[in-house]
């Protein structure tokens, strides 16, 4: 049985984003898709994180990593981190991380756009993917909560489309109660990160923006104490 108790805070140290940065670097402003340090594994490094933290919350429940065609977990209390399947209203999908010990519970996925011409020719691809895939869950499972973050090279998001991606990131946040809007997320991170140093901007999003990392933990144990505190796992006998 998982006793609840803080979600500790995504720590993302310089130390494990500057072997991307320096990736970023000597490729001219872009990652690879194979590694080492490729696009796909920056998205596993806040995976891990996420799912630590989630797990960390839920009582230092085990993690597991999820067969991608499997639809139930492999251990019965766990947070799963990888392919996991989850078949929502919409269509089938999978996410990053889950929780579903008796459906989906929480989901979340991580979303990082690591060049410049990819900011400017994905980013609306990628705010309309956030929105279905909340939709999606939230349809079959309204209690779920669903969470995302998108990670992006400082230098490759500028004006106009940093004001844009941030306001409809914002409008897609903060999803307070089951009868709310399915198409909105519990909680959304914005990082932006210095390829040079590997340090997390403490600009942007704006001080007070839902949108920052550090917000991110709380909403999320926030929407899920609220939706299952003294039901099982996480009741007393």
């Amino acid at each position: 049985m998982g006793t609840l108790s803080s979600m500790p805070a995504i720590e993302i140290e310089p130390c494990d984003l500057l072997p991307f940065g320096e990736a970023w670097l000597k490729r001219k402003g872009a990652l690879s898709r194979t590694p080492p340090c490729s696009s796909m594994q920056l998205g596993e490094l806040f995976d891990r994180r996420v799912g630590e933290a989630v797990a960390k919350m839920l009582g230092d429940i085990p993690i597991a990593r999820p067969r991608s065609t499997s639809l139930l977990p492999e251990q019965p209390d766990c947070v799963e981190v990888g392919n996991c399947r989850l078949v929502g209203g919409v269509r089938p999908q999978n996410f990053d991380v889950g929780y579903r010990p008796d459906g989906v519970r929480f989901a979340f996925d991580s979303k990082t756009l690591n060049d410049a011409k990819s900011v400017q020719k994905n980013y609306q691809n990628m705010i309309n993917d956030l929105g279905t895939e909340a939709t999606t869950v939230h349809i079959r499972f309204p209690y779920a909560v669903v969470a995302f973050l998108v990670a992006i090279p400082v230098p490759c998001l500028v004006s106009p489309q940093k004001e844009a991606l941030t306001q409809t990131l914002e409008r897609l946040s903060s999803r307070s109660s089951p009868i709310d809007a399915a198409h909105k997320a519990e909680a959304i991170a914005l990082v932006l990160w210095h390829p040079e140093t590997g340090e997390i901007d403490k600009d942007w999003p704006l001080d007070g923006s839902v949108l920052r990392l550090e917000a991110f933990s709380r909403q999320v144990e926030q929407a899920y104490v609220e939706r299952y505190k003294g039901l099982p796992p996480h009741a007393a006998e």
